[in-house]
């Protein structure tokens, strides 16, 4: 076999069998493959696309190019979650307790952050002597103790997505649906849990800016999730605004809590039970409806949160800080941001705010920046509210005094005042399985 011949293949909008698949996964990773024949394969498929099929073979061959967790050894149906990256997107740190404060184990891997959008790695080392990396054996004994732990993704889950997403980036490559698809659930495959829930975001903020692309993708998911034997289904949430309050690492611990405590902010409330209920009836603890209560009485009766101390403790974390989120280290300026007119907030540019956030310290640029872990924004009105000229409608928090004057203009440029109240924007636009869309 040829890699010429499989490159020719797709070129001319041929269907590339398993073996041609295999045979350029196999020999890319392991440096049998130069990246000139690679990237005019990625070119071609960039092109041509690929089908529900080679999609899912592609997957398949990517997760299996390095290790494939074996989660067998922790009892019970292990349900993964993934979001395709958002601001203000903490949804992990309310969702895997809730989860397993309803009887469901989470052993979940997870990234960091890079550009305008965070990490949840980064979120969860906000938490003083937080362990982001333990020893397998250990993992799997805090979820069956614990009922959960996450943690950082090891070195040699799916190296094939490494090596092509880094050529990918370099070769205008990146925004191919089966590309993108399969580099997203190679790493969910390969971390083993029996079923998944994606959160694929959309609008501003978001990697996909339309509701077709984002239902695209979606369907592209589940149909690689299902074709390799995992239960899997889509919701499609709003990232026309960012999910919450706050924006940076210990800012977002403090309101997750806040939100596990019953306190916190409604979207970020109402998003986090709808991506529970379907993790939830994806183990098969009931209807969606009866789900959705369990994830409810979980979150109110405080014993969500209780599994997030358990989690904390269990990884070596200061467990004060969740308990009093005031002890979290606090950034050294503090500064308002101020509305320069009267009217309502029709629209937020939400990568905008994001990059605010990062300007700040919250975030990095290169995957080589420290993160200042108390940096960040905290928007105090979003869209829908209303304003009067001089009010605050931000504060930020950085160690960087110069940071203020571009993150403030970063964030009023992001913002559109009207004298008319918009219409409420919906939450969850659509729910993706193998078998429909729901659109809402």
């Amino acid at each position: 076999m040829r890699m010429y011949d499989i490159i020719m293949n797709k070129r001319n909008g041929g269907v590339l069998s398993d073996e041609e698949i295999a045979f350029f996964i196999d020999g890319y990773t392991n440096g049998h493959i130069p990246d000139y024949q690679a990237s005019a394969l990625l070119m071609a498929i960039w092109f041509n696309g690929m089908n529900e099929h080679e999609t899912a073979v592609l997957t398949d061959c990517m997760a299996r190019s390095g290790d494939m967790v074996d989660l067998s050894a922790i009892p019970g149906i292990k349900v993964d979650k993934h979001s395709t990256g958002g601001v203000g997107d903490k949804t992990t740190l309310v969702i895997a307790p809730i989860v397993a404060a309803c009887g469901v184990p989470v052993a979940k891997m997870s990234g960091r952050g890079l550009g305008h959008t965070g990490g949840t790695i980064d979120k969860l080392e906000s938490i003083p002597g937080f362990r982001v990396s333990v020893e397998r054996e250990q993992f799997f004994q805090i979820v069956r103790d614990a009922g959960l732990s996450v943690i950082g993704q090891t070195g040699n889950i799916a190296p094939a997505d490494k090596k092509l997403y880094a050529l990918r980036d370099v070769t205008a490559t990146v925004d191919s649906l089966p590309l993108i698809a399969s580099s997203i659930m190679s790493k969910k495959l390969a971390a083993g849990s029996n079923a998944i829930v994606l959160d694929v975001k959309t609008g501003s903020g978001a990697f996909m800016k339309t509701l077709d692309d984002s239902i695209g993708l979606a369907q592209a998911m589940v149909s690689i999730g299902e074709r390799n034997g995992r239960r899997t289904i889509a919701l499609i949430t709003d990232m026309d605004l960012p999910l919450g309050h706050a924006i940076g690492n210990s800012l977002e611990v403090a309101e997750s809590v806040a939100t596990l405590k019953g306190h916190g902010p409604a979207d970020l409330t109402e998003v986090c039970l709808q991506l529970a209920a379907n993790m939830l009836y994806l183990a098969d603890k009931g209807t969606l409806d009866e789900c959705r209560r369990l994830a409810g009485d979980a979150l109110s009766s405080g014993a969500a949160l209780e599994k997030l101390r358990a989690m904390v403790i269990a990884q070596g974390g200061d467990v004060s800080v969740i308990d009093d989120t005031s002890k979290f280290p606090q950034a050294p300026v503090t500064y308002e941001v101020k509305s320069p007119s009267d009217g309502y907030i029709t629209h937020m540019e939400t990568e905008k705010c994001g990059i605010a956030s990062v300007a700040l310290g919250a975030g990095r640029e290169s995957k080589e920046d420290d993160i200042d872990m108390s940096a960040g924004v905290v928007l105090v009105k979003k869209t829908g509210d209303k304003v009067t000229r001089g009010e605050t409608i931000a504060r930020l928090y950085t160690a960087k005094q110069s940071a203020l004057p571009e993150a403030e203009r970063l964030l009023l440029d992001a913002i559109t005042f009207s004298d008319k109240q918009p219409a409420p924007e919906k939450l969850i636009l659509a729910r993706v399985s193998k078998d429909s869309v729901e659109r809402f």
